[in-house]
């Protein structure tokens, strides 16, 4: 790996169905556009062996781990989102983890708030990650 890169991981953030494609309520608006741009991200960081972190949500099918302006999502009439489990929760098609990246669950919008990423980072003697995905500015 090029000096340059040693200490860089890469952040790959909620490409998840539920997020990603339009038919879902809670697609983010554009995010379905930059899933070519994404893989290739993911492609490159591979090839430069750095490490891979995929930040995803992932809930309990009761809602129950989810923030309160969000408890409408799971009423039992409606369509849960990203349920552990669910083909909602799954990556895009394109994007998967692989056995060797690191696969970070959050319930909330930051991926720092209640998780082990900032020690993980601080493990690996990251000090520098790229972004991206959707949700990124939280």
């Amino acid at each position: 790996m090029a000096e340059a890169w040693k200490q860089t991981a890469l952040l790959v953030i909620d490409m998840q169905k539920d997020l990603i494609l339009p038919y879902s309520p809670a697609a983010v608006k554009g995010g379905e556009a930059i899933v070519p741009n994404v893989i290739k991200a993911v492609e490159l960081a591979r090839n430069r062996d750095l490490p891979i972190i995929w930040v995803v949500r992932e809930h309990d099918s009761l809602g129950r781990d989810v923030e309160l302006f969000r408890r409408h999502f799971y009423a039992a009439d409606k369509t849960k989102l990203v349920v552990k489990g669910s083909s909602g929760a799954e990556l895009v098609e394109g994007l998967e983890i692989k056995s060797h990246d690191y696969k970070l669950i959050k319930t909330r919008f930051s991926a720092f708030h209640n998780t082990n990423l900032h020690s993980y980072l601080q493990g690996a003697g990251i000090s520098k990650i790229v972004v991206c995905g959707v949700q990124t500015p939280n």
